[in-house]
């Protein structure tokens, strides 16, 4: 009989467990847009680009001086076209229009 796995090692392995979407919203959270935005974008983002891609998006970080949720949209694309990713930057700019007009 194999003996228990201690809870803490089975908390630990479901918190690195994190989907690909919830990692998304969370950087584009700390990048600075609005939760709402964010989760929106996540959504419609997260299977068109590839893990690496989403890792990149999820490093932008927002501007000292602002406060989550103040980031524009146009401030962050500008960000984003930093990147030098065209993949990203058309899949982020759907997203973010789509999300736009489904209010």
């Amino acid at each position: 009989m194999r003996p228990a796995i201690p809870a803490i090692v089975v908390i630990a392995l479901l918190a690195g467990c994190a989907s690909p979407t919830s990692q998304l919203r969370a950087g584009l959270i700390n990048a600075g847009l609005s939760p709402r935005q964010s989760g929106c974008m996540a959504e419609r983002m997260s299977d068109r680009l590839s893990i690496g891609q989403l890792q990149r998006i999820s490093s932008l970080r927002n501007f000292r001086d602002e406060r989550v949720g103040s980031m524009t949209i146009d401030r962050f694309l500008h960000n984003v076209r930093a990147l030098e990713d065209a993949e990203i930057l058309t899949v982020t700019t759907r997203a973010a229009l789509g999300c736009a007009i489904s209010g």
